[in-house]
């Protein structure tokens, strides 16, 4: 009697194969994978492959959220993470995934930077915006000199990752003197990223004018403009870039500084952290 071989695939190995195999590619590739099997199915929602994906210290991250992270499976959780910012730190940190990668993004609140003046009434004031995911936000009334700063400790961040920091903000409708050529400056260690001619705005004839005239500046409309449009509603700046590698300690520091004129209608919501 002659037996009919058969070609082995894929979809034939054990469960537990598959899954050590999924968990060593993306979140991406392993939602694709659950359509080839049921085997693959099973293994692309299971929490063995996900929790790959997620940081290592995602019981410590969430453990610290201010609103409690619910989620039945870690694929749920990887999804909870990547969809929007949770937030620590008293609600002055945002923290998410990279959708794509898993590493971690985090958003520096207003709050938790280091603004020139911020505390003095005459030239800020602090108040919230309802598309902010943060209760309180800068609003600029009037200032000369312009010097934001955030910081964030090496240990924060994912490892082995090129981080971009970007400044997000909006501008009110009267808002005036924000063309003027500014400065970024993203430090970690020895290395110095120093951007310059930076503007939050492009000129606008007669704005001071009409800020003068306008009274206090809190106001909620806003220009999105140009091709620092998010597609949260603000608008970002690239500050710079730097690496973060295994073993690197410190803190990361990055600044934004315009000190040539008299500005004001600056809304400040944070400065954000992306890997590149």
């Amino acid at each position: 009697m002659i037996r009919e071989m058969t070609t082995p695939s894929i979809s034939d190995l054990p469960e537990g194969c598959v899954t050590d195999i999924l968990s060593m590619t993306s979140p991406r590739d392993a939602c694709r994978s659950g359509l080839i099997s049921k085997a693959f199915h099973s293994a692309a929602d299971s929490d063995a492959v996900w929790e790959r994906f997620l940081p290592l210290d995602y019981r410590e991250i969430i453990g610290k959220a201010v609103s409690p992270v619910l989620f039945n499976s870690k694929k749920q959780l990887y999804h909870r993470l990547s969809d929007s910012f949770i937030l620590l730190d008293h609600a002055h940190l945002g923290l998410k995934l990279d959708k794509e990668s898993g590493k971690k993004c985090y958003m520096l609140g207003a709050r938790d930077l280091s603004i020139a003046w911020g505390d003095d009434t005459r030239y800020w004031e602090w108040g919230h915006v309802p598309e902010s995911r943060f209760a309180e936000v800068g609003i600029l009334n009037h200032v000369w000199w312009l010097d934001i700063r955030g910081k964030i400790a090496s240990e924060m961040l994912s490892q082995k990752t090129t981080y971009v920091a970007y400044l997000v903000y909006r501008v009110t409708r009267d808002a005036w003197g924000l063309s003027g050529a500014g400065k970024t400056i993203v430090s970690f260690g020895v290395t110095r990223n120093e951007r310059l001619n930076v503007r939050l705005q492009q000129p606008r004839p007669q704005a001071r004018a009409r800020a003068l005239r306008a009274g206090p500046l809190l106001q909620a409309q806003v220009q999105a403009q140009g091709l620092a449009s998010r597609n949260d509603g603000w608008l970002e700046i690239e500050l710079g870039e730097f690496h973060c590698d295994d073993g690197d300690e410190g803190e990361v520091e990055m600044t934004f500084q315009e000190h040539h004129e008299h500005k004001g209608g600056l809304i400040v919501e944070g400065i954000e952290l992306r890997p590149k």
